[in-house]
């Protein structure tokens, strides 16, 4: 959410680049990072907490890139924004839900590692 982005050049004058929003984006990236997210996850794991429910923290990386029906991961595999082509089984589905299938199994896979 918070990368820079990227610089481009101008066609017209070579070694020269365009506006290309650096500047509203930094406000943005100062923004998210000032969001406060230890304060977030607290209040979060309270409510789950309080529904009778729990909060499993899992990492993100590379959970929209992995097939969910082969395990496959490739930066290939994610031809667009929303969607998802596994290059090696060629399932395809929205590269949302391939990201929460992902997301979901490693939740369960560290919930059924944590000791009771």
């Amino acid at each position: 959410m918070s990368k820079a982005p990227e610089p481009k050049p101008d066609p017209d004058r070579p070694g020269r680049f365009l506006p290309n929003g650096a500047a509203a984006k930094a406000g943005l990236n100062r923004s998210i990072s000032d969001a406060g997210w230890g304060v977030f996850l607290a209040i979060l794991n309270a409510k789950a907490e309080s529904a009778g429910r729990e909060v499993i923290a899992v990492d993100p990386r590379n959970t929209s890139r992995r097939c969910s029906e082969c395990g496959h991961t490739a930066k290939e595999n994610r031809p667009t924004q929303e969607k998802f082509h596994c290059v090696a089984c060629g399932h395809t589905a929205h590269a949302d839900t391939v990201g929460a299938l992902n997301v979901l199994r490693a939740g369960l896979v560290r919930r059924e590692a944590q000791p009771a």
